[in-house]
């Protein structure tokens, strides 16, 4: 993990949080070498800060679900098991296809219109070769999504799943065809959007996410949750 020093004149612990939690959701922490070990000492070198400011935002992040502090063993990153993973796209593609639904009747068509600006920049063929920028762009299209059906509560609840999901998509996106087969959905979700069709926009965006809860059911198998971490963890 690297981390930017932490500029004196702000709220030192909540950007010491923003900070960090910014950097575990770039992480693929779902590679099969994953380092899953923080060290404290590092981080709190790397921010140049002390450890009481560090050690309160990774208790923030432990309650966020995305660390795991185990005594005299240290601190770890909290991987999901396949289970939970899996009811989590569930929950994601429930929520996001009513954003979906909400945003064919809410959204303005400058709103649509900046869908198709992210999905029109991998409409060649390179876009497959393009995976890690694709793989940004493609949460901003799903986000852009919830952010335009303009409900606030719906979109919150989300972003509480989404803080899970993207390090699940970080990796998916880099199995098998799924650049493709995921420039072809966004195309047809997009269509939906600009007919102002709620139902086959919620369809469309529903359809997309089981893919990929498909996916993974049948390739990841049985992840290996504590290679970094000891048995405790688990």
């Amino acid at each position: 993990m690297k981390l930017r020093p932490i500029a004196s004149n702000f709220t030192l612990k909540d950007h010491v949080y923003e900070r960090l939690r910014e950097a575990i959701l770039e992480m693929n922490i779902y590679e099969d070498d994953a380092d899953l070990r923080l060290d404290e000492r590092s981080l709190a070198e790397q921010l140049q800060i002390s450890r009481t400011p560090l050690r309160d935002a990774i208790a923030r992040l432990e309650a966020d679900g995305l660390l795991t502090v185990v005594p005299r063993k240290g601190v770890f990153l909290q991987r999901k098991s396949l289970e939970e993973i899996l009811e989590m796209i569930i929950a994601w593609a429930a929520l996001e296809s009513m954003a979906a639904r909400l945003a064919a009747e809410r959204a303005t068509d400058t709103e649509i219109a900046t869908l198709r600006k992210i999905a029109e920049k991998y409409n060649d063929a390179t876009s497959a070769t393009r995976i890690a920028e694709y793989s940004d762009d493609n949460l901003k299209f799903h986000l852009h999504i919830l952010e335009i059906s303009h409900c606030a509560l719906l979109k919150s609840m989300a972003e509480g799943v989404f803080l899970h999901i993207k390090a699940v998509r970080l990796r998916s996106m880099w199995e098998g065809d799924r650049v493709k087969r995921s420039v072809v959905d966004h195309a047809e979700i997009i269509e939906a959007l600009e007919r102002r069709d709620a139902e086959d926009a919620a369809n469309k965006v529903r359809e997309h996410t089981m893919q990929l809860h498909e996916h993974i059911r049948k390739t990841w198998g049985r992840l290996n949750l504590t290679r970094n971490a000891p048995l405790e963890t688990q």
